[in-house]
């Protein structure tokens, strides 16, 4: 055993992970009700906070920082802060982090150890990882206090449903989560600890075998459904068969773009409306109204600029290039104007001032890219979303167009479907595009997180993105 592992804490990680969130939860819940002046004190005070942690106890953020009155310094002062990206942060790691036991090469060997038993570094700090399917490998690495804030980020918008329809149960929160396996993975170690009230989690990992999901959570019973996208639409395909018999009274999409198509054959299934949420391991959360399209995020927990390629602030109706992400709550590695590639557009009449709403757009690095003309996953997408035999699809770019892989539930037209993507590309100014279409029995998934890289450009230089998704 290393000094970068205690495997034999793993079995009160749950009683402490409780502890953190049980008096965390409340409290967070009630901010949901704060108005913009509430909002805006507590941004500017946290922001400060961070920016003197981060400029004591950090030297990359100290020679960043330097110059600046930190202790004046004002919400609309944001700007004038330097953007972060993942392949400096990674570069750099070493001299980010706020705790000087902290290395990159510490976290590495303890991830190695955690794969499949969640543990502390070092005691105290939860290690994660993400990025490694879709970009640049990012570490994350916070105390567990802070990872508490996060999850309580997460889950509290249906703790205050709860609320609302007269409490939550003795028991706390009981979600079933069909996401990651591994607890380096931000949901597969939620899922490990959160075993307990306030919230307990129960995992039917999206890497299992689907008989073997369909069991698990048929035993459970869940009241609410948390899980990827494309798994609640395969379980929603079961449940309508009948081998799938649950009853969830709530059913939340993460980590993958919600398609209209996903949406109503899951909401058909489950006869509830779905809650799509944005969760990354960078700290920012997001949630829509049920069956709502536009989300809200914890601007209470980070601040997200929505910007475009050159970090100027893009206006409401406009899709963002990215997003640059504040954390105000994770102290241990500080992420200050963090770059995120997905794609945010804000609505343009705000429901309530201060927080951000925003619907997602997918992310910037899956568009494709053919000399000086850039076609949208949209794009491909609408023209997919009108063929009902295709139930999942990957699409890899090459040359002069696409090859499509198709999961279908009955039969398929290919030529028809190939013209019509065709069409759909030479209308986003690809001249002579060529589609080839391949039927397969299932779409190849990430065997730790159970994830799909729905759209996989051809290779290119190494992406500097975030990585939305747990």
């Amino acid at each position: 055993m290393t000094t970068a592992t205690v495997p034999a804490r793993h079995a009160c990680l749950p009683a402490r992970m409780s502890a953190e969130l049980a008096w965390r939860l409340g409290q967070y819940t009630q901010r949901l009700g704060w108005d913009a002046g509430q909002l805006a004190a507590h941004q500017r005070d946290r922001l400060r906070v961070l920016l003197a942690h981060a400029a004591e106890h950090s030297p990359f953020h100290a020679r960043r920082l330097s110059g600046l009155d930190l202790e004046r310094l004002e919400l609309t002062d944001l700007g004038r802060l330097p953007v972060m990206t993942k392949s400096q942060m990674m570069a750099e790691f070493d001299d980010v982090v706020t705790d000087r036991r902290l290395s990159r090469r510490l976290a590495e060997r303890h991830l190695a150890a955690s794969a499949r038993q969640p543990g502390l570094l070092l005691d105290q700090y939860v290690c994660l990882v993400s990025g490694g399917s879709s970009g640049l490998r990012g570490i994350f690495v916070q105390t567990l206090g802070e990872f508490a804030d996060f999850v309580a980020s997460v889950v509290r918008p249906g703790y205050a449903r709860a609320l609302a329809a007269g409490g939550p149960p003795p028991g706390g929160l009981v979600l079933g989560i069909v996401a990651a396996a591994s607890p380096v993975h931000s949901s597969g170690f939620g899922a490990a600890v959160a075993a307990g009230p306030p919230v307990t989690l129960i995992p039917a990992p999206a890497p299992l075998p689907l008989p073997e999901i369909i069991a698990r959570l048929n035993a459970a019973q869940p009241p609410a459904l948390l899980g990827y996208a494309s798994k609640l639409a395969e379980l929603a395909r079961e449940q309508l068969a009948g081998r799938l018999r649950i009853a969830p009274r709530s059913v939340t999409s993460i980590a993958e773009l919600l398609t209209p198509a996903d949406r109503a054959i899951i909401e058909r299934a489950f006869a509830v409306p779905v809650i799509d949420a944005f969760v990354s391991t960078e700290g920012l959360a997001g949630h829509s109204e049920p069956g709502g399209s536009v989300l809200r995020f914890a601007s209470d927990m980070c601040l997200a600029e929505p910007a475009d390629e050159d970090n100027n602030p893009v206006p409401a109706g406009v899709p963002s290039a990215k997003v640059l992400v504040t954390n105000l709550h994770n102290l241990t590695q500080p992420l200050i104007r963090y770059e995120l590639t997905d794609r945010f557009t804000r609505p343009q009449a705000t429901p309530e001032a201060g927080w951000l709403h925003a619907s997602i757009d997918g992310r910037a690095d899956e568009v494709f890219r053919y000399g000086s003309v850039a076609v949208h996953p949209h794009v491909i997408r609408s023209a997919l979303a009108g063929e009902a035999a295709v139930r999942e699809y990957q699409v890899r770019q090459t040359g002069n167009g696409i090859e499509v892989a198709c999961v279908t539930g009955g039969d398929l037209d290919a030529a028809a479907l190939a013209a019509r993507l065709e069409h759909a590309l030479g209308q986003a100014g690809l001249p002579g595009p060529r589609v080839s279409i391949t039927l397969t029995e299932a779409i190849t998934r990430d065997p730790k997180t159970g994830k799909v890289r729905r759209f996989i450009p051809l290779p290119g230089p190494p992406a500097q993105p975030g990585d939305a998704g747990c």
